[in-house]
C-alpha cells in the first residue's frame, strides 16, 4: 500500500501555505532579481541585505549579460530553493505563470550550466582555475545539491525533462570527479547536502550510481587521511573570497572523525544536521547498518540533550555551532531557521526506517515553534537566529548579542533561511503520513486527505493546534481493509480513541495507537489540549529555577507589549491557572492565548521590602512573536512555588 496523493485543507497551515503561495514565493522572486527595495540596517549576516544578485549570476554565468560575481559565494542555492518551493506550490495549486517564470529560470540554469555538468556561478565568473580545489569551504557541492533536489521536484511537479537533465548531468560530473577510483578526490563536501540530494535523485532515477556515490561520501568522512587537511596543504591558497586563511578544526566540518565513531553532534548546526538526513535516508536505502546506528545515537543525543523548548538547534553564534551537552543559553541562542527545518528532513528520514513517535514529536515541535518563527505573519521578514530571550538594549549594544535580533529583516546578507522555510512550508503534505505495509501512520495532524493505492481515501478534519478533537474518515472500495496508526504525542496525557462512537482502549505501541479500519469508518481521536509548565532537564544551568508553557505542540512566550518591560521580574507561581482564550483580532490568524495570574518580583533594593506584587500574565505562541511593537520576549521566566506571600 503506498500513499499516492495528499492534498491539504487545514484551518491553521491553510494560512501558511497560502502565505507563501502568494506572499512568499512572489516576494522572494523580487528580491532575487535584485527588484525589491530593501533597507539594510547594519551589514551583518543577520541584518537585511538590500540585493541578493542571485538571478543576474546566473545570467552572467550563461553569457548573456556582462559583469563579474556579486554577493555571497553559495548565492545560487537561493534560486535553487526558491525553485523547489515553487514546484511544491503547483504540485497543490496550478498556476500557469509561475509555472512559465519557473520554466524560464530552468532554461537559465541549463545555460549557464557547463558541458561537463558542472554550475557554480561563483568559480564560473570569478575563479575557474579554482573548482574542486578548497571543498571544505567552497559550498560548489552544497550548490549542486540544492539544484538536484530542486530540479526533481519540478520534475514531479511539471514533468520538465530539461529539469531532471541539469540534475542527472550534475550528479555525472561529481562521480566523474569523487570516488575510490585513483585520480578522484577521495572526498565529500564542506557542506552536506549534495548526499541527501543524492539519494532524491536516485528515488526518481533509479540509477544506483547517485546512491553509491552519496554512500561513498557519507563513509568517506572523517577517514585518514584526511581529505579537508590534505586540501588545505596543498590545493587551498590564503585571502580567497571563502577563507582568510584561518582554520577551523575538523570537527566544525563534522569531518575529524567518521560519523560512526562520533560521540556527540559537533561543529556547524545546519552542517551536522544536513549530513545526518544524508545519512539516514542513504542508510536506509542502502541498508547501510552502522550508518543507520549512528544516525539513531545522534539524533538521541541531539534532542535529549542540545535542542530548545522550541526545537531550536545550534547554541553559539561561534560557528553556528553546537556546544556540548545541556548548554542551552537563552539569550544568545544561535537556534537557527535552517537548523530547525534539518531537524525536520532528518527526523523525517529516520521515520521512513522505522516508526517512532518521538522523533514525529520532534517535527510537530519543529514545524510549530522552531520553524515557524523564522518568519513574520506578513510573509516578508525573516529570521535567521532564533533565540529564547531578547533584550533589544542588549541586541544592539552588546557584542555577544549582536547576532540576536528583536525584530525580522525583510532580507538576508546570507539568505538561505527564507527560500529553506518556503520549500518546507510548501511541501508539508510530504510529513503528514507515512505507509509501512498494509498500514498508513499519521504523523501530523495536519486536515486533508490521503489517497491510497488501494483506492482508498482517509479524510483528517479537526481544529489542531487550537481545538482538541482530530477525525479520520475512510472512504475505500469493498473488502479493503488496512491500520491506520495515528501518532499519540508525548505530551498528550489523557488521550482517547473511538472507532464508529464506540471507545478503544488506549495503548500506544512505538508512539503509535494503531486500529483497522474499512470503507465507512470513522475514528476519533481526542488529545487534550490543557495548558501545561514545562520544566527543563536540571542539567541545564540556564533554566535553574525557570518555567516555561505551552499547549499542545506549541509553546508560549512572554511579550513587551502584553506584559511591561523587565521579563526576568515576572513569575509564574505553582497554583496559579493557566487559562486559554481564542484571539481572532490581534493578529493576521486566529490563535489561541493563555493568561496566568502572576507576580512581578522586586526589581530593586528599595522594593525588596515590599515584596512580588500581582501582575496578570499574558503569553501568546513563540511563533507569533516580533510582529507588533519591538521589545522584549521571553519563553522562560521566574518560577515560585505559590501566589501568596509567605
Amino acid at each position: 500500500m503506498k500513499l499516492t496523493q495528499v492534498t491539504i485543507d487545514d484551518d491553521f497551515w491553510n494560512y501558511y501555505r497560502r502565505l507563501v503561495r502568494t506572499q512568499m514565493i512572489p516576494y522572494q522572486w523580487r528580491v532575487l532579481n535584485d527588484q525589491e527595495a530593501v533597507a539594510n540596517p547594519g551589514g551583518n549576516s543577520y541584518d537585511a541585505q538590500d540585493n541578493s544578485h542571485a538571478i543576474r549570476n546566473l545570467r552572467r554565468a550563461a553569457g548573456i549579460e556582462a559583469g563579474g560575481f556579486a554577493g555571497m559565494w553559495f548565492q545560487d542555492s537561493d534560486v535553487y530553493k526558491w525553485l523547489e518551493a515553487a514546484a511544491y506550490s503547483l504540485q497543490s495549486h496550478a498556476d500557469p505563470a509561475l509555472q512559465r517564470q519557473c520554466d524560464a529560470v530552468v532554461a537559465l540554469i541549463a545555460a549557464a550550466q557547463e558541458d561537463d555538468g558542472y554550475l557554480d556561478t561563483y568559480f564560473q565568473l570569478e575563479a575557474p582555475d579554482r573548482k574542486l580545489k578548497h571543498v571544505a569551504r567552497s559550498h560548489e557541492l552544497y550548490c549542486m545539491g540544492h539544484y538536484i533536489e530542486a530540479g526533481c521536484a519540478y520534475y514531479e511537479a511539471t514533468g520538465s525533462e530539461q529539469a531532471l537533465a541539469i540534475a542527472v548531468k550534475m550528479a555525472d560530473y561529481l562521480a566523474a570527479h569523487f570516488g575510490p577510483e585513483p585520480g578522484k578526490l577521495h572526498g565529500y563536501p564542506g557542506h552536506p547536502e549534495v548526499e541527501l540530494a543524492l539519494t532524491r535523485l536516485y528515488s526518481v532515477t533509479g540509477d544506483r550510481r547517485h546512491l553509491d556515490l552519496a554512500l561513498y561520501m557519507l563513509n568517506q568522512r572523517g577517514t585518514t587521511p584526511n581529505f579537508f587537511a590534505e586540501q588545505a596543504r596543498t590545493t587551498a591558497v590564503q585571502n580567497e573570497p571563502y577563507w582568510n586563511g584561518d582554520w577551523q578544526d575538523l570537527g566544525y566540518f563534522q569531518a575529524d572523525v567518521p560519523l560512526a565513531a562520533m560521540p556527540e553532534p559537533e561543529g556547524h548546526a545546519v552542517r551536522m544536521l544536513y549530513l545526518l538526513a544524508g545519512a539516514a535516508r542513504a542508510g536506509r536505502l542502502g541498508e547501510d547498518k552502522a550508518l543507520l546506528a549512528a544516525c539513531r545515537r545522534l539524533a538521541g543525543r541531539i534532542i535529549d540533550h542540545q535542542m530548545y523548548v522550541t526545537g531550536g538547534v545550534g547554541q553559539t553564534v561561534n560557528g553556528e555551532a553546537f556546544t556540548f551537552p545541556d548548554d542551552l543559553p537563552n539569550a544568545t541562542a544561535y537556534a537557527e531557521t535552517c537548523a530547525s527545518c534539518a531537524m525536520v528532513f532528518f527526523l523525517q528520514a529516520m521515520l521512513e526506517a522505522a516508526p517512532n513517535g518521538e522523533y514525529a514529536d520532534v517535527i510537530e515541535r519543529e514545524l510549530f515553534n522552531g520553524m515557524l518563527a523564522g518568519v513574520a505573519l506578513d510573509g516578508a521578514h525573516f529570521f535567521y537566529v532564533n533565540p529564547l530571550e531578547v533584550n533589544p538594549t542588549a541586541c544592539r549594544l552588546d557584542p555577544a548579542k549582536r547576532h540576536v535580533l528583536p525584530t525580522r529583516p525583510a532580507w538576508l546578507n546570507c539568505a538561505c533561511c527564507p527560500p529553506n522555510l518556503a520549500r518546507l512550508v510548501a511541501s508539508l503534505d510530504r510529513y503528514v503520513y507515512l505507509t509501512r505495509g498494509e498500514r498508513l501512520e499519521v504523523n501530523q495532524y495536519v486536515g486533508g486527505t490521503a489517497t491510497l493505492d488501494n483506492g482508498a481515501t482517509v479524510t483528517q478534519t479537526g481544529g489542531y493546534p487550537w481545538r482538541s478533537g482530530q477525525r479520520f474518515t475512510v472512504a475505500a472500495p469493498a473488502g479493503v481493509t488496512f491500520t491506520l496508526a495515528m501518532r499519540i504525542p508525548a505530551w498528550a496525557t489523557g488521550w482517547s480513541l473511538a472507532v464508529d462512537g464506540q471507545p478503544v482502549p488506549a495503548a500506544a505501541v512505538a508512539g503509535y495507537a494503531a486500529v483497522a479500519v474499512q470503507n465507512g469508518s470513522v475514528v476519533a481521536l481526542t488529545l487534550p489540549l490543557a495548558a501545561r509548565r514545562v520544566y527543563a532537564n536540571p542539567a541545564v544551568r540556564a533554566d535553574i529555577g525557570l518555567v516555561a508553557v505551552a499547549r499542545g505542540p506549541i509553546v508560549y512566550c512572554l511579550e513587551q507589549v502584553d506584559n511591561g518591560p523587565q521579563l526576568p521580574w515576572l513569575a509564574l507561581p505553582q497554583d496559579a491557572e493557566l487559562t486559554a482564550a481564542a484571539d481572532a483580532t490581534t493578529f493576521a490568524l486566529p490563535l489561541v492565548r493563555l493568561t496566568a495570574p502572576g507576580l512581578r518580583l522586586p526589581g530593586s533594593t528599595a522594593a525588596v521590602a515590599a515584596g512580588p506584587q500581582p501582575q496578570p500574565l499574558a503569553f501568546i505562541p513563540y511563533f507569533a512573536w516580533a510582529n507588533r511593537a519591538v521589545g522584549e520576549m521571553s519563553v522562560w521566566l521566574q518560577g515560585v512555588a505559590r501566589r501568596t506571600r509567605a
